[in-house]
């Protein structure tokens, strides 16, 4: 078996991949995007739709999403005004990136559990 990276990337190079693991990691960033991605486009509708998480925590997610360009935050001149979450046009690039990391996480999870189950067999 051959080494998991094919090339001899720098400490720079694996930077990056920190940098999206940080733009996507956490327990709620994937689930935030999900919540988007169904529709919901206000902060109430997305909080409604992930129970769990805490206002704060909702707030402090958007805005790290926002900072990062996967989301943008408008305004619409109503009273009271209407806030809207909505993707930009730069985070569909992450389509395939998250499409990649499930298919990879499946076969993870299949690998772990097949490999636990031979070893309590032996």
């Amino acid at each position: 078996m051959g080494p998991i990276c094919q090339k001899g990337y720098s400490a720079g190079d694996l930077r990056f991949v920190q940098d999206a693991l940080y733009v996507l990691g956490g327990k709620w960033k994937l689930e935030v995007i999900r919540s988007i991605a169904q529709g919901n486009s206000r902060f109430g509708e997305i909080r409604k739709s992930l129970p769990k998480i805490t206002t704060r925590t909702l707030s402090r997610e958007l805005k790290e999403l926002e900072a990062n360009h996967i989301i943008e935050r408008t305004i619409q001149d109503d009273f009271p005004p209407v806030v809207n979450y909505t993707f930009t046009s730069y985070s569909k690039a992450l389509a395939p990136v998250i499409d990649y990391l499930i298919n990879w996480a499946a076969a993870h999870r299949e690998e772990v559990i097949r490999a636990s189950s031979l070893s309590t067999s032996s």
